[in-house]
């Protein structure tokens, strides 16, 4: 068997073992935090961070939710990382924000942190100042052994199928989930631009 079969049938097994009732879940928190006026900001780490910034357009776009991530300003995160430390960075950046109780974070991470193994605990420090204010929290993650999973609202886990392969197929996922709530008909303000144009099928 081709290794190019071995990760899509990894990819069918996940989507079939992933709980959608976690996805509605989620879903419910953002409709609530748009209703209430809240922000959402989206936390990641590496891949992570890349898929926060697409995610933060389509919240914004799509979902007509005011949305930031804090690793989109390059240079305020690396000014923090060079003279603050690399654990508090995200804190920080929502306390400059003003992070308060109408708010919901969005974690998008493997592992979902761990301080204890210093894994993302710039992840874990916001989460807990989440916690402390009373925000909003919603997460995508690949184990559910994380803090992330531990203290969320509403979390969706991608259930491991080859512990060999984690990392591509939880940051791959979290690229489907989002989409999955940007898409859902409760959350989902305006067309995206293909639909748009292209006139429904007929029979």
């Amino acid at each position: 068997m081709s290794y190019s079969i071995q990760h899509l049938r990894e990819t069918t097994e996940i989507i079939a073992k992933i709980n959608p009732d976690d996805c509605e879940r989620c879903v419910a928190e953002l409709v609530a935090t748009r209703t209430r006026g809240g922000r959402l900001f989206i936390l990641g780490v590496g891949g992570s961070a890349a898929n926060a910034s697409h995610a933060v357009n389509d919240f914004r776009k799509i979902a007509g939710l005011e949305c930031y991530a804090p690793t989109d300003n390059v240079s305020e995160l690396t000014a923090r990382t060079n003279d603050e430390g690399w654990a508090t960075v995200f804190v920080e950046w929502l306390r400059g924000s003003r992070l308060k109780p109408a708010d919901t974070l969005l974690i998008l991470s493997v592992g979902g942190g761990n301080l204890e193994k210093n894994v993302s605990p710039n992840l874990v420090l916001a989460l807990k100042f989440a916690k402390e204010i009373g925000a909003s929290i919603i997460a995508i993650v690949g184990k559910d052994g994380g803090y992330a999973a531990k203290v969320a609202n509403a979390c969706v886990i991608v259930p491991t199928v080859n512990p060999a392969n984690i990392t591509p197929h939880s940051e791959a996922f979290q690229a489907v989930i989002w989409h999955l709530f940007v898409s859902h008909p409760d959350l989902k303000m305006n067309q995206t631009k293909w639909e748009s144009v292209t006139p429904p099928a007929t029979t």
